[in-house]
């Protein structure tokens, strides 16, 4: 709870928010729509309509409804049988909610149309039933029964729940709380709802039975997705509940988080609610500072809605000032309440007095009456006869006995304190006639409420009767369903193994395709790995071969040459990096590199060789593709293991002709010692190295002929007939 110390603080900036609140409120508007099945558009009737603004509305037979809204409002749509539909307002047109996967029942089309006529009338029944709620009682209850009997065997809980739960909310606002309980649980046994619950719970709290109500309520609060103004209900009641148990503490509590939620949503009417509650429940802790901070806060938020409700918290806080004797300001506030009543159209002060008898109702003789007994408690007798007078005139033209009895006698004992007796004894007969009028009529209206409970009582029982044959009806009609669903079931088992017969085949014709095409992609994966894996041991052979080159020009001090070799040897490695996860680079760029690789190893050996490059000029080389690195071990080769070890210098020669029209011949040739005479020079670990190399070349043809449908083919032989000198062929399609 907030500390004594702030709540002056509280207590203005409380007033300021809900002021800024209900001012910046945007304009209502009526929002129509509909709620259909996307797939086949049939109407959805009984689902729950809200706004994020707090103000509900439910689809009728036609899927149809209509509720006040403001654009920037969110529409949820809401039943049981569909997952929740949320919709922004952009404006005031029409909006059509169609829900995806809605099953409606399946039946033929007569039984479809005939359902679909009940549960209109069903419908329309309610909703008489609850335009007559505050006019006619017992006419309200006959549409109820109406409504119930159109349900048939075809009602289900939902809409029996909705017909009850309508009957109770009618007997609770004409104080028949006992009744209304008895339908409310009715409701909740057929289908839990929200709605029916806050209502049970209000029941139970006008009937004084608090501590069901606090059993009823408090559930509730784990309930999720609920509403914004049900929310704010449930603090509300449950405010009121312990304020009745007299747990002050508690009360306060609920009543500033309906509060909050209020001013959040911008609910003006529950804001000016909550405040006016919170107020009395200050006031009964005799806190008065607090008590009059939110009781000015329901004051001036009134002012920005309706007048009548600006009345009705005037004359609530005119009480507070009478219970504290502070007469002269309830005195003003009543003064302002008649003036406000006067200028009301008399329709809408009609409206004021409608429902259920209420002995402190707000009219004009009753507020005269206050005045005039404000005026009296301060001894002011000869200002309180004038207001006693209205009084007694303004309830005898409204036929208000309860007053002109009250302020006739009043005014009786007024003249008696000033001493004049004649007008003192004939205001004493006048009350003493209106008593005896009061009792007539109250022995008139004893008469009329037993008749009318006896009504009440049969009406009541009719419509349990017609309860009892819907789920008598209901359990019939689920019992053929039943058996419908039985021999079904035994036609889809039939069905069942036939298909699943079939499914069977498929399934292993699948299973077969699906092995084959596994072994194909793992086949490939391995592959891919393979070549990964060679490509890694082939790049780092290479590069320890160009940097023992370098290593060569530092030995001999030839700084500048080392520099020379180093920058186009980094040029090189870059392109060598850049192609090293590819399986296949066009031709163009594979020579490019090995003219630069040549023109290394070159400038090291330009005394043991020289080089040519021979590309026939009609060949389109940008048509044809090489794996990356596949020649230049070839080339290596030559130079480190052919023309290195002549004594005259040597040549080498790398020419390019196509042989067919989509096939080219790369040739490496080099007039050095041959292979016989190279491999009996090696020493036992320079021949594993070589072997590991062409092997590693060799493995990646092989995976890549394999892969790409015998792309590459490389053949190596003796250049002349002495053997020396070495000659590789490779072969390469274009795809």
């Amino acid at each position: 709870m907030i500390r004594r110390t702030y709540i002056l603080f509280f207590i203005l900036i409380s007033a300021f928010t809900g002021l800024a609140q209900v001012s910046s409120s945007s304009s209502v508007m009526e929002i129509k729509g509909t709620v259909k099945g996307m797939e086949n558009f049939e109407p959805i009737s009984g689902v729950d309509i809200s706004t994020s603004s707090g103000r509900y509305a439910r689809t009728n037979a036609l899927g149809e409804f209509k509720i006040q809204a403001s654009i920037g409002d969110v529409l949820i749509v809401e039943s049981p049988e569909f997952e929740t539909v949320r919709h922004r307002i952009k404006s005031d047109e029409d909006i059509d909610v169609r829900v995806q996967g809605y099953n409606p029942y399946a039946v033929d089309q007569k039984e479809k149309k005939e359902s679909a006529r009940s549960t209109m009338n069903h419908e329309r029944f309610l909703d008489s039933a609850n335009f007559y709620k505050k006019k006619d009682l017992e006419k309200s209850i006959d549409f109820i029964a109406k409504s119930i009997s159109q349900l048939g065997n075809r009602g289900n809980k939902r809409e029996l729940s909705s017909a009850l739960t309508t009957l109770g909310d009618i007997y609770l606002f004409h104080q028949q709380y006992d009744l209304a309980i008895t339908n409310f649980k009715d409701a909740l046994s057929n289908r839990p709802s929200v709605k029916t619950s806050l209502l049970l719970g209000k029941a139970y709290l006008q009937n004084g039975e608090f501590k069901n109500a606090e059993e009823t309520l408090v559930p509730l609060l784990d309930t999720r997705n609920m509403i914004p103004y049900q929310r704010i209900e449930l603090y509300e009641a449950l405010g009121d509940v312990y304020k009745a148990l007299s747990n002050l503490e508690k009360s306060l509590d609920f009543y500033q988080e309906g509060l909050e939620i209020a001013q959040k949503n911008q609910i003006s009417p529950k804001v000016i609610d909550l405040n006016s509650k919170i107020a009395d429940a200050y006031a009964d802790e005799n806190r008065i500072i607090e008590a009059e901070g939110f009781y000015n806060n329901s004051l001036n938020l009134s002012k920005q809605v309706a007048p009548e409700r600006l009345i009705e918290e005037n004359e609530k806080v005119a009480d507070f000032y009478s219970d504290k004797n502070r007469y002269d300001d309830e005195i003003r506030l009543r003064k302002k309440s008649l003036n406000e009543l006067q200028q009301l159209p008399q329709s809408v002060a009609s409206k004021q007095n409608m429902g259920p008898p209420n002995s402190d109702s707000i009219t004009s003789q009753r507020i005269n009456y206050k005045i005039a007994n404000a005026y009296i408690a301060q001894d002011k007798l000869d200002e309180a006869i004038p207001y006693l007078e209205r009084s007694i005139v303004e309830a005898d033209s409204e036929d208000d006995l309860v007053v002109q009895k009250d302020a006739t006698r009043k005014l009786s004992e007024v003249y008696r304190y000033k001493g004049d007796f004649t007008k003192a004894l004939e205001s004493y007969q006048n009350y003493v006639a209106v008593v005896d009028s009061l009792y007539v009529r109250k022995e008139q209206e004893i008469s009329r409420a037993a008749r009318f409970n006896r009504e009440i009582a049969n009406k009541q029982n009719r419509i349990s009767s017609l309860e009892q044959q819907q789920e008598l009806s209901q359990s019939k009609y689920n019992l053929a369903v039943a058996e419908q669903q039985l021999t079904r079931a035994a036609t889809k088992k039939q069905e069942w193994i036939i298909y699943s017969l079939a499914i069977g085949i498929v399934l292993m014709t699948l299973t077969t395709f699906l092995y084959y095409r596994s072994n194909r992609q793992q086949k490939l994966a391995n592959n891919l790995l393979a070549l990964k894996s060679l490509r890694t041991q082939m790049n780092p052979h290479f590069i320890f071969n160009a940097l023992n080159s370098v290593n060569t020009y530092i030995a001999k001090s030839d700084e500048r040459s080392a520099n020379r070799f180093l920058s186009e040897f980094s040029v090189l490695m870059r392109s060598v990096l850049e192609n090293s996860e590819e399986d296949f680079i066009p031709l163009s760029k594979e020579l490019e590199l090995l003219e630069l690789y040549v023109k290394l190893e070159h400038s090291r050996f330009s005394d043991k060789f020289d080089y040519e490059l021979d590309i026939d000029k009609n060949i389109d080389i940008e048509a044809f593709e090489i794996p990356p690195m596949l020649l230049q071990p070839y080339i290596e080769n030559a130079i480190w293991h052919g023309l290195r070890y002549r004594e005259e210098k040597g040549f080498l020669k790398i020419a390019i002709a196509q042989t067919e029209k989509d096939m080219l011949e790369i040739q490496i040739m080099d007039n050095g010692i041959g292979r016989k005479k190279s491999a009996a020079l090696k020493t036992s670990n320079q021949k594993k190295q070589k072997s590991k190399g062409m092997g590693n070349i060799k493995k990646r043809i092989e995976i890549l002929n394999d892969m790409y449908k015998n792309k590459v083919d490389v053949s190596i032989s003796d250049l002349y007939d002495d053997e020396t000198g070495t000659k590789v062929s490779l072969k390469l399609k274009k795809d």
